[in-house]
Parts: structure tokens; sequence; C-alpha cells
């Protein structure tokens, strides 16, 4: 059964509301830190967001590393060759 309303005009009991709250609120971003820590994002204010970087920083940040001309011609030939494949298979079905 719940509680009659006449505590929540005790200033008492609502100070106490709110400090719960906000220890639960520390808690909850600790943990949310940690987890990030552990994906290897880190959170990027909008005012480094907003600076135009261009991307750059974000991508290493993630871990990207940006590939050799020579490794982006590898990658576009066999994706053309699968495509090849795809379009040759799909045309004799029809």
């Amino acid at each position: 059964m719940a509680r009659p309303s006449s505590n929540l005009g005790d200033n008492g009991f609502l100070q106490a509301a709110l400090e719960g709250l906000l220890l639960q609120k520390q808690r909850i971003e600790a943990q949310i830190e940690e987890v990030r820590s552990l994906l290897g994002r880190h959170r990027v204010s909008n005012s480094k967001a907003a600076s135009g970087s261009g991307g750059t920083k974000l991508a290493t940040a993630r871990g990207r590393r940006p590939l050799s001309e020579a490794a982006r011609k590898r990658i576009a030939a066999a994706q053309k060759k699968r495509w090849a494949e795809y379009r040759k298979q799909h045309r004799t079905a029809e």
C-alpha cells in the first residue's frame, strides 16, 4: 500500500531523497565511464566536435588505422570481383 503524501512536504525527507538520487547518479556515471573505457571509446565534448577537426582525431580514437593506397586497391579489386560473381549468378538465374 502506498504511503500517505503528508511525508512529501517534509524538507528532511526530500533532502534525503535528493542525496540518495545523487549518489545513484554518481554510481551510474562511474559505471558508464568504466564501460566506455573498456570499449575504447572516449566521450568527445561538443566543443571539440564542433572545432572542425575533420574527423581524423575521431578515427584514430576508435583505433582505425589508415590504409595504404595498395591496400585500398586490393580491397576494391576483391569487391569488384565479388560483385561480378554475384551479377553472373543472378543473371543466369533469371
